[in-house]
């Protein structure tokens, strides 16, 4: 079974196109016109062992948020439509990990329930032109439309660059492991109620 998917999203503010495999070797060609974004994203596939493709144009004369925000809604309704009724997945992962000084956590159940609980404070407003309140948004678009439970929580760090990165790379860790095929629940959806839908 494949579980991947191949999206598109046009509005007046961006225009993406993106595909996800869930099952991939961490391949990434990413191109959103904001730099540290697309390094953000290549890391999250990589780490995540998820093959990813976005090309994304945005108006990015007016700032990134769009473009940043765009890309996570997108992102988020590729991976729920990947995962069809998550039969045989593990359901819950999570990943504590270091970066050099910063420590950041992460913690996801596919539930069918989206929810963000973010505790990371960024010690700048910028990393070179990018705006570190971007990293918050971009999450919670990427849960609320993923159908996900996400917590993410910096337990250390000051360098604005290395505690996105840790956070960007522990959301990787606990993906891989949530999407995972469980050998011992195979054609199981992994909830007493039956369903993953909310």
């Amino acid at each position: 079974m494949t579980r991947q998917a191949t999206l598109a999203r046009a509005t007046s503010e961006t225009d993406i196109r993106l595909t996800l495999d869930l099952d991939g070797r961490g391949s990434a060609d990413v191109a959103t016109g904001v730099g540290f974004f697309d390094h953000m994203l290549t890391a999250l596939a990589r780490h995540g062992l998820l093959d990813l493709t976005v090309a994304a144009k945005g108006d990015l004369h007016i700032d990134d948020h769009h473009t940043v925000e765009d890309v996570g809604i997108v992102l988020g309704q590729a991976l729920r439509q990947a995962l069809g009724d998550k039969r045989g997945i593990r359901r819950y992962g999570q990943c504590l990990l270091p970066m050099d000084e910063a420590l950041a956590e992460a913690a996801i159940d596919i539930s069918g329930r989206p929810f963000l609980a973010w505790s990371v404070p960024f010690q700048r407003p910028k990393i070179g032109t990018f705006d570190t309140e971007l990293v918050e948004e971009f999450f919670r678009a990427f849960a609320f439309n993923a159908g996900i439970t996400l917590h993410v929580t910096l337990k250390a760090g000051s360098n604005a660059h290395h505690v996105a990165e840790a956070c960007f790379k522990a959301v990787a860790r606990a993906l891989r492991m949530a999407v995972e095929p469980d050998p011992r629940a195979a054609g199981v959806i992994p909830s007493t109620k039956g369903s993953l839908e909310g």
